[in-house]
């Protein structure tokens, strides 16, 4: 295989720091199309990419590219001319052998596989493409539909895959990635996707534009729509998909493959179980009072690029000030926090959590208003650890917020943390921006029993927020146990591993293998029981073992891509002890299911080429888009070799290229890399422009006390729109000032920003709950004194008075 360190003096540094000379090589891939199919929450894609060589040379094309990290990657084929070959699933080291051999000895080969360090990048190589002659590769993989707080299924398709920071130290070396600035991105993409449903399709939104959605029948369960030409290459595409109902509990039993061994994972039925448990309105609303928030917020330079696609293009980092504010005046008096940024070193606010209370917050939103994106590169582990160690707090559940770009290179590293310390916390992660790493960001959450949250497009963080802020608010859910009511023949081998954390309105997925033969009508029954609150709940689902028909195996892929994924973490765990035997069982899963694995590659090689392909072997990287590239210049394009000790003569080491990016990027300046690898001397503007005025409904927000109160003031009068004057002139006699300025702010929220309502609900909650504290006399002359003064028609009742 050709090797592809970069030898030349003018590049070697930049072959480490993300950064290249644009060489206007010929790129041999030239279009991606992409074809979704959607069965009610499950996805299945395929995606062509075609390759053609245009140059005198054989090529060997290599594309580094994003995935979704949980997708289970089950087809991988290259068509060449008449002749198609269809890639095995070998164990990883034989499969880069076999790739190897059949290039050095002239035939054509095709090898896929996943990053040692995070499952949601693969690299494809293209192996002896001769002159003139073209290719198209077949790629497929089937996933889960996350449901949204608004009850949509979010699909994302990654086009962006930013260069990922590989800590000193760290295991393994880092991927190469090549990435350019979207508007030199060499190749097409067309997107189309059918989504089908036993429920009515109401709608298909996307963060990018979009041809009408087509129905498909009449009753509108079948519908296709299509991505508008000229796609840009500057975001990732997301679809959210809305039914006409609410997301029912479903189970649905896919029929073995008939060529594989009755008893094995493959050749028995497989059930895939949705549940969707619902709590009651009473227990809801029992929020918690107590709890240890911690808040890890990303420093690093790439948080101070803009957020999403708005004309505003606010900061990452903004957004995140911004956001802890909302947090902070929505904590229960009587919790504990604390605030840990990081990049390549990090820092907290406190020594240790503290008890919330007026001077703790001020403190807190002091240092917060002085939070830059200027520490340099993105590593997380060091400041994970130092949380975990800290003892937790007597009767103070820990929950944890982490709020990043998500561009790592040590995914697995982190998610094993995390899942270490399950015990003692929830983690609740946020991906900020055009391609955050969904291995890292999903990961985390599901190891920590918390919620995930994608932030891209034109989405606001704070509603997202806030509302995971809600879950964590919520009573902890114990005691969690299925069990399963089969006819004696049948027998149950679950895939999944337990659920540990239930939230309302949130799917449990529950994948599990059927053994023996039943009775054709014969039926199974799933019990998922669990206490909230004291209260012992349960939720019961009978489902028809009858098989459902053409079905294909995509269940089974799902429930493999479940089993290899805890394998992988469990093999993690044991690395180095004796008798493991883990890795063998993930690779044995992995070829008999056609699954990828960390373990495993898929690989094909064209043994009916006839003549040996003549000459030396070019290789030529297919670039990703980068949506960092406010600061390459456009003629400017990088390969990011991220290797734990990579040379770096100019600059010093990786690292330290991120700490000089940070500092630029906080001065506001950055050089441009010049045409051909030198540093040019010109300072370019700041890559954020100057924000707009603070948003009205923050500078209310900002205002309140810890206890929930407001204060009667000429800030609060300036942000209701007021001078103070008419406003102590307009207060009814006999209440109190706090008691006026709480009630005139509550009608100020539901009279003016009833749009956002998400954000402010909870700290709304905590200001009614003040009031009602202080048995506040007059409340509804105040409210109607407050319509007045204000404008507005707000009902007393609506206030939560």
């Amino acid at each position: 295989m050709v090797d592809s360190n970069l030898g030349h003096s003018s590049c070697a540094m930049m072959n480490c720091c993300g950064l290249l000379t644009f060489e206007k090589e010929p790129v041999p891939l030239k279009s991606v199309e992409v074809e979704l199919e959607v069965r009610d929450h499950v996805a299945t894609v395929v995606s062509t990419l075609n390759y053609e060589n245009k140059e005198d040379k054989p090529l060997e094309a290599v594309f580094v590219f994003p995935l979704p990290g949980d997708a289970a990657v089950c087809h991988f084929s290259a068509q060449i001319g008449q002749t198609q070959i269809v890639a095995e699933v070998k164990e990883k080291q034989k499969a880069r052998e076999e790739y190897d051999d059949a290039l050095s000895s002239g035939q054509q080969a095709f090898l896929l596989e996943e990053s040692d360090g995070s499952p949601d990048i693969f690299s494809l190589s293209v192996g002896s493409l001769p002159p003139a002659e073209s290719a198209s590769i077949r790629l497929e993989y089937v996933t889960e539909l996350a449901v949204q707080a608004d009850d949509g299924l979010r699909f994302c398709l990654p086009a962006v895959l930013n260069p990922r920071y590989q800590p000193q130290g760290s295991e393994g070396a880092g991927v190469q990635v090549t990435s350019v600035p979207v508007s030199l991105v060499p190749y097409s993409l067309s997107f189309s996707a059918r989504v089908s449903s036993p429920r009515p399709i109401s709608k298909v939104e996307s963060n990018c534009s979009l041809d009408p959605l087509q129905y498909l029948n009449t009753d509108q369960t079948q519908a296709t729509v299509k991505l508008a030409a000229g796609h840009k290459f500057d975001r990732d595409v997301e679809l959210l998909i809305y039914y006409k109902d609410a997301h029912q509990p479903t189970a649905v039993v896919e029929a073995g493959q008939a060529s594989a061994e009755l008893g094995s994972l493959m050749g028995d039925p497989v059930v895939m179980v949705s549940l969707y448990p619902e709590f009651t309105q009473s227990v809801m609303s029992s929020m918690a009072s107590c709890g240890e928030f911690v808040f890890l917020v990303d420093r690093s330079g790439s948080m101070d690029y803009a957020t999403n696609n708005t004309e505003q293009r606010e900061s990452r980092i903004s957004s995140a000030r911004d956001t802890l504010l909302l947090l902070l005046k929505s904590l229960p008096m009587g919790c504990y926090f604390n605030i840990y940024s990081f990049g390549s070193r990090y820092e907290h606010i406190f020594s240790k959590s503290v008890e919330y209370s007026q001077k703790t917050m001020e403190e807190a939103l002091k240092k917060v208003k002085e939070m830059e994106a200027d520490l340099g590169g993105t590593e997380i582990l060091e400041p994970l650890k130092h949380i975990y160690s800290q003892p937790c707090i007597q009767n103070q559940p820990r929950q944890l917020f982490v709020f990043t770009d998500g561009e790592v290179g040590n995914t697995k590293e982190v998610i094993d943390l995390v899942k270490k310390n399950s015990g003692s916390h929830r983690c609740f992660s946020f991906g900020i921006g055009e391609g955050a790493s969904s291995a890292l960001i999903n990961g985390m959450a599901k190891e920590g029993g918390g919620h995930a949250q994608f932030i891209t497009g034109t989405d606001r963080m704070q509603p997202k927020v806030m509302q995971s802020l809600r879950f964590a608010l919520q009573p902890a859910v114990v005691d969690i146990s299925v069990t399963w009511d089969l006819p004696k023949e049948v027998s149950v081998t679950v895939l999944s591993p337990p659920i540990t954390t239930l939230f309302q309105g949130q799917r449990s997925l529950i994948y599990a293998q059927l053994t023996g033969q039943s009775a054709e009508a014969a039926e199974g029954c799933v019990t998922l029981k669990y206490s909230l609150a004291g209260h012992p709940s349960e939720n019961q689902l009978h489902f028809s073992l009858r098989p459902a028909e053409d079905a294909g195996l995509t269940v089974h892929r799902l429930g493999a891509r479940t089993l290899i994924r805890s394998l992988e973490m469990e093999e993690r765990e044991h690395r180095g002890q004796q008798g493991g035997g883990v890795k063998e069982k993930v690779v044995q899963l992995s070829v008999q299911s056609g699954v990828s694995s960390s373990f495993t590659a898929f690989i094909a090689v064209n043994k009916d080429n006839g003549e040996a392909i003549q000459g030396p072997l070019v290789q030529r990287n297919i670039p990703t888009a980068l949506a960092m590239d406010c600061f390459l210049s456009s003629a400017t394009y990088g390969t990011c070799k991220m290797k734990k000790s990579a040379p770096l003569p100019i600059i010093g080491t990786f690292q330290k290229f991120s700490r000089w990016v940070g500092d630029r990027l906080h001065k506001k300046h950055f050089s441009s890399l010049a045409q051909h690898g030198a540093m040019a001397s010109q300072d370019f503007p700041a890559a954020v422009p100057e924000q707009p005025p603070r948003d009205p409904l923050l500078q209310l927000v900002s205002l309140q006390e810890a206890s929930g109160c407001w204060l009667l003031d000429p800030a609060l009068a300036a942000a209701l729109g007021q001078t103070n004057e008419e406003m102590e002139k307009s207060k009814p006699e006999k209440t109190s000032s706090e008691v006026w300025a709480t009630i005139l702010a509550l009608i100020w929220l539901h009279g003016f920003k009833m749009d956002a309502k998400d954000e402010w609900e909870l700290l709304a909650v905590k200001a009614a709950s003040w009031l009602q504290a202080h048995k506040a006399p007059f409340v509804s002359e105040c409210v109607d004194a407050g319509n007045v003064l204000l404008g507005c028609s707000v009902k007393k009742e609506a206030l939560g008075l």
